[in-house]
Formats: structure tokens, sequence, C-alpha cells
């Protein structure tokens, strides 16, 4: 190409028109017509299996005696009712527990509950919470709508039982080996742990009303495995995790 050829002229000119051009805004959504995620919508349950369950904890918030100590959760929750039962009557009937776990149950269907339900009136001294799995677990919200409705349940609960410790859960590691699934859970975990730093930070008014426990921990080995006598499925707890989970917990409800 010759120095004198008009075509190294002509590019930039182009390439200047082009940036002169007006850059036209996509399409956005207003922040406040935007749908929010399935996890922050309160939902009953609608599987029939599950509402005669959902049914029967609905009553148990509304008639039951005050409770001391108040389980919410989902399968996992409602399984010290089977396989944490002995457990569960060795250690917390006496402390007069109460049981409102639902299995299946995600973020959604805990705040529908909480809010047809509340639990003020049972006057616990603790909450203890753990929820979140099935949401992942059925796919119907990511690892950050997960997050939102277990923050979401944990303000509720907070809200309700002003006169509670809420006992939170890190959400228990799933599968037999490390999976994908169990870096999401990680994730919501490490979050939940700034989420209740910062509770105590804007609070100022210790004891902290709010405990996080990462019980899940105790159930895996060192090579990352989770133990069939642990849980058999790779989710649900054998009775002798739900002895490792009391023997965790018992020393903080029993102060």
């Amino acid at each position: 190409m010759h120095l004198d050829s008009p075509l190294p002229v002509l590019a930039v000119a182009t390439v200047a028109m082009l940036l002169a051009l007006p850059m036209w805004p996509g399409p956005t959504q207003d922040p406040a017509t935007a749908k929010p995620p399935s996890s922050l919508v309160p939902v009953a349950r609608t599987d029939a299996w599950a509402m005669a369950r959902e049914k029967e904890v609905l009553r148990r918030a509304r008639e039951a005696e005050p409770a001391k100590i108040v389980f919410v959760g989902d399968s996992i929750t409602q399984g010290w009712e089977d396989d944490g039962s002995e457990t569960w009557e060795q250690h917390f009937r006496k402390l007069s527990a109460l049981n409102l776990g639902v299995s299946g149950d995600r973020t959604e269907h805990v705040l529908h509950r909480l809010q047809e339900a509340p639990l003020t009136r049972l006057s616990p001294a603790h909450v203890v919470l753990l929820i979140g799995t099935n949401n992942l677990g059925h796919g119907s919200s990511n690892a950050n709508e997960t997050l939102q409705g277990v923050e979401k349940v944990i303000t509720v609960l907070l809200d309700q039982c002003k006169g509670a410790t809420v006992h939170v859960l890190e959400i228990f590691p799933r599968g037999d080996a490390i999976n994908a699934m169990r870096g999401e859970v990680a994730q919501i975990n490490q979050a939940l742990r700034a989420f209740v730093r910062r509770y105590d930070e804007n609070e100022k008014t210790p004891p902290s009303r709010l405990r996080l426990h990462a019980i899940g921990d105790l159930f895996v080995e060192p090579d990352g495995t989770i133990r069939s006598d642990v849980m058999p499925d790779g989710l649900h707890l054998s009775a002798a995790a739900y002895r490792t989970w009391a023997e965790a917990l018992l020393p903080e409800v029993t102060k």
C-alpha cells in the first residue's frame, strides 16, 4: 500500500463516526415491578403427600402449649420423629421442644406457615432453623436466591420470637462425595456467617440473639466423603447423626 493511499484516512473517519453514534440503552426492568424470586414468596404446599403434614404443623403452631425450643425446617427436621425419635425422647421432650419440620419444605413454604401461624404465641427461648437444601435440590432456586430465602426466614423468626435465640444451622452437605451442589451450599453458608456478623454489629446488644452452627461439618470425613451410616442416602440423617446433632446443640439450648 502506498503511503498516500486514502484507505487509512477513510478507516479512521469511519471509526470516529461510529464512536459518535448515540448508545441506545437495552431493555431494562423497573426494580419496583421486578418479580421476586420464588424463595421469597410465601406459598402453601400443594403436593398431596405433604399437605396433611403441613396441616398438622399449622395446628401445632396454633394450639400447642408454649415451648422452650421450636425446631423449624424440612424433612431433616421432621426426621426427629423418625430416625431421630430415640434421641428426641431422651433429650428434647423433657425440654418442652416442638417439631415444626415438614418434608420437602423450601424457604417459601416456611414463610407461608410463619405467615399463617406466627410463632409468637409459643414464646420459645430457642428456635432451631435448618432450611434451604430443597431450594437447591429441587432446582427451584439458585444459590443466591436460596440465600435470600434463608435470610428472610431468619428475619421473620427474629421478629416473631423477640425473646428467643435463633439458632441457624448451616445447610448440611449432601452427597456421599464432593460434588457441585456442595460448592453452592458452602457459598451460602459463608454468606450466612457474614449475615450473622452484620446482625451482631448492628444490634450491639450482647448476648447475640442469632447463632450460627456448622453442625454439618461433623458429618464429613477428612477425604470429603459422608459415610452411609451417617447419611444413608447422602441427604437424610441416620439415628447416629441425630445423636451427633443433639450433642452439638444441647449445650446451647440448655444454658
